[in-house]
């Protein structure tokens, strides 16, 4: 399956104009229905979307939602989020896209997933838009385009709030259609899922019947989220939000504790154990080992058999 990590790549693999930034493009459909590929296969994308369609035929199929509701429709997709489409190339309307580097960038965006916790959602729901907010939420995706397409230095900022702007109509709906508290224990049970699923890779990787990885590999999150159709920040979030840790003290405190138990338990020299733990060099285990117990492992070998 087709699996875009970067706005380039997704713009080339749909046959539509490179964007301007790396890490945010607008698109109106009327544009894009010039060269679209008109029909996608399910594929996956890194990016937040959220998009506004006032008219077109044909099926876009975004999570399990196969149909839309009739008239203008406003819809957002999530990172890894399975997408497909069949479209007429009669669409009207607008799109904005942005990368999770985007949001973990801005210092308005700290708080999106707090506040705007729908995009943790492996769901998108397309609802239809009542008539009367139809033009508002066209025109910020107006004003959007406008500074897009400037030259203003500062057009990122004004963007931004433009954006939150639009989550916050998109956050209306959701609440209409949507019991909230339903919504928080289903991603309640997201997170602690995904925290599970994340704790036994960690454990799991470091199996020496299983593992096939180069150095350092396991010792980063971006190795595990990547395992997990996750980014980096997301699964870093969840883990903080729950265990009050980060996702790479996860890591470490795993390795440290099997550190531990092969320095007392077995006959290994530092080295060895350096390697089993995937560390590029003793000398890097040690000074690891050190960083998190104050000790030396070989210092903390005599100490606790002594």
């Amino acid at each position: 399956m087709l699996h875009i990590k970067t706005l380039s790549d997704y713009c080339k693999a749909i046959n539509i104009s490179q964007p301007k930034h790396p890490h945010f493009d607008i698109r109106s459909f009327e544009d894009n229905m010039k060269t679209v590929v008109p029909k996608m296969e399910p594929f996956r994308h890194e990016f937040y979307a959220i998009a506004i369609k006032a008219d077109g035929d044909g099926k876009a199929i975004t999570g399990h939602h196969t149909n839309f509701p009739e008239g203008a429709t406003i819809f957002f997709n999530s990172p890894f989020q399975l997408i497909s489409w069949d479209i007429a190339p009669n669409w009207e309307g607008y799109y904005i896209i942005f990368s999770q580097d985007f949001v973990a960038n801005s210092n308005y965006f700290s708080d999106i997933l707090k506040e705007f916790s729908f995009l943790k959602f492996d769901k998108s729901i397309p609802f239809k838009i009542d008539e009367a907010d139809l033009n508002n939420i066209l025109q910020i995706y107006k004003n959007i385009q406008r500074e897009y397409e400037s030259d203003a230095e500062d057009k990122f900022k004004l963007i931004e709030s433009y954006v939150i702007l639009l989550l916050n109509f998109i956050k209306r709906y959701f609440s209409k259609q949507v019991d909230p508290k339903k919504a928080e224990e289903e991603l309640r049970t997201a997170d602690l899922k995904l925290l599970t699923r994340y704790q036994t890779l960690i454990q799991t990787s470091f199996y020496a019947d299983t593992v096939s990885e180069t150095f350092s590999n396991l010792h980063s999150t971006s190795y595990y989220a990547q395992k997990l159709n996750v980014h980096p920040n997301h699964l870093n979030a969840v883990v903080k939000g729950i265990t009050g840790k980060t996702a790479l003290h996860q890591i470490h405190h795993h390795i440290l504790q099997l550190a531990k138990s092969r320095l007392v338990q077995t006959q290994k020299s530092i080295k060895e154990i350096a390697y089993d733990l995937y560390f590029d060099s003793p000398n890097n285990f040690s000074a690891f080992f050190k960083k998190n117990t104050g000790s030396t492992p070989g210092n903390y070998r005599k100490q606790t058999i002594l």
